[in-house]
């Protein structure tokens, strides 16, 4: 089977980490983004994972040779000069999705984070013989989506409301798709959306069917998502494989710490944070719902929370910052100093309070 992903652009709704990393290699929960996809997708038989991209395209390729000799899966890339949308890049990557065989293939949207259940999704799409399933998740609120309107019992896609004013329901595209290969005869070479064209049409014809994701799902692409994303992620891990997380007389509800890091006497961790490689957190550290990436240090008594700690960054002794701050790779923050909700570009140092929201060249 093969698979594409849709990695698209500059994941500008998460600067300043994007501005050292491409978005899918932006680390999550300790590994980039996309290698939570590839290893769901090779667990399922998947045997080759095209990217479908329009930026930096080396960077990404030399990042995940490793991964291919390690997860033996084949990764390559279909590179737009022009951003396509959501369905063009499907036609564009077609020679390398269609070999003949007629299975059909999976397409992911790269932002998303879930339980990938994509084993039940292959047995789902063969039971029901339409053209194209896709998963939907439910939400609070439906009206900031594109809603689909389905059969409860056949899950048969009805239409797609987008962005609706009156409740129509609350299930919305989960943007994991299994698609026979047909549906590439329905997508023409240009920038064209799979949710506004290509799905419309193939409900119309009655062959697109939903199926309700079960466990959770988060759109990562955005600070505040990326840090509800974490805790659901975490939640899920207890559920699915405890003994991946931390526990210790430090440690409050659901943390991962990797196996490098090092951390101190009388720290107080957690809940709902994830502590990378090769970190370094000094004694009497408070972190909460927080991210601290690879290479960081956290030095005596600072505390964090609600925030994500770039790579390489330090955080000075008795430092506050909190409230969504983010800092780029390798800021440093002076002892004493208070952040909220400090957008931090990289390579800077902070030395006065960031007291209200901003970013900081």
């Amino acid at each position: 089977m093969k698979a594409l992903i849709l990695v698209g652009g500059f994941g500008t709704r998460l600067r300043p980490l994007t501005l050292s990393f491409p978005k899918p290699l932006v680390d999550f929960a300790n590994k980039p983004m996309i290698l939570h996809q590839i290893e769901a997708l090779k667990a399922v038989g998947v045997d080759e994972v095209v990217l479908a991209i329009n930026y930096q395209p080396e960077v990404m390729l030399n990042f995940l040779k490793d991964f291919e000799a390690k997860l033996e899966i084949k990764i390559t890339c279909s590179q737009e000069t022009e951003p396509m949308g959501t369905a063009g890049p499907l036609a564009l990557a077609r020679d390398k999705l269609v070999d003949g065989s007629g299975e059909p293939f999976f397409v992911l949207n790269s932002d998303v984070i879930s339980e990938y259940p994509l084993r039940e999704m292959i047995e789902f799409h063969k039971a029901h013989g339409g053209e194209a399933s896709i998963m939907v998740t439910k939400v609070d609120e439906p009206s900031k989506y594109g809603v689909v309107v389905m059969e409860e019992t056949t899950g048969k896609v009805e239409k797609f409301v987008e962005k609706p004013k009156l409740y129509v329901g609350n299930k919305i595209n989960a943007g994991i798709y299994l698609l026979n290969p047909s549906v590439l005869d329905k997508i023409e070479l240009r920038p064209t959306s799979i949710e506004k064209e290509t799905f419309p049409k193939i409900a119309a014809a009655q062959g697109l069917y939903a199926m309700v994701l079960p466990g959770f799902w988060m759109d990562i692409g955005q600070p505040k998502d990326y840090i509800t994303g974490l805790r659901l992620y975490l939640d899920s891990l207890r559920k699915k494989s405890p003994a991946k997380l931390t526990t210790g007389a430090h440690i409050v509800g659901n943390v991962l710490v990797d196996e490098t890091a090092k951390i101190g006497e009388g720290c107080l961790i957690g809940p709902d944070v994830a502590i990378g490689p090769g970190c370094v957190v000094e004694s009497g550290v408070r972190l909460s719902r927080c991210t601290v990436m690879r290479g960081v240090r956290i030095k005596k008594h600072a505390c964090v929370s609600s925030s994500i700690i770039g790579w390489h960054s330090t955080v000075g002794q008795w430092a506050r910052i909190e409230n969504m701050t983010i800092l780029g790779e390798d800021v440093h923050v002076g002892d004493e100093i208070y952040t909220n909700g400090g957008v931090v570009l990289p390579h800077k140092e902070i030395k006065s309070n960031i007291l209200k929201p901003e970013i900081v060249m």
